[in-house]
């Protein structure tokens, strides 16, 4: 049986990772009670755990997604992921936007006009010309990111 430590350690493993259940006590299953291989804070093994009962023990949707702490649509969620993806496809999604959204192809065209009529420009002065124009409050590092990945495009 894992010391308290080792528990803190898998949990704070799990956090830094983001597979961290945020709801640990909402697992139900009469899994949990069996021994210590079965971890409620580990969320993959959850969500998996959660399909098994459903695809082998031919438990209701229903009953597997509450039992486990989840909706019916997290559910299928889950399974759909699972089937497109297998272990892998469980593993939550970061959060968060996926790219610079704020960086219009439009105020990129800007930044990379100024930079062209003055080189000597640095990132922090496009952000304030940018906020100036465009009302867009962009960080200079995600400026001299989006320049560089589009230099490296020009340059192919």
């Amino acid at each position: 049986m894992p010391g308290k430590a080792a528990k803190k350690s898998k949990r704070d493993a799990l956090k830094r990772h983001g597979t961290l259940n945020p709801h640990p006590n909402a697992v139900t299953d009469p899994l949990v009670e069996t021994g210590d291989f079965f971890d409620r804070d580990d969320v993959v093994q959850v969500k998996y755990e959660m399909l098994r009962r459903v695809t082998v023990d031919e438990q209701s949707v229903t009953q597997s997604a509450a039992a486990f702490g989840f909706s019916r649509p997290t559910y299928y969620q889950a399974e759909a992921d699972f089937q497109r993806d297998g272990l892998f496809g469980l593993l939550p999604e970061k959060r968060g936007p996926r790219r610079g959204h704020k960086l219009t192809p439009e105020v990129l065209d800007f930044a990379i006009q100024l930079r062209a009529s003055d080189p000597s420009l640095r990132p922090l002065d496009l952000a304030a010309a940018i906020q100036e124009r465009f009302a867009v409050n962009a960080h200079p590092r995600s400026i001299e990111g989006a320049l560089r990945r589009q230099g490296k495009k020009k340059r192919r």
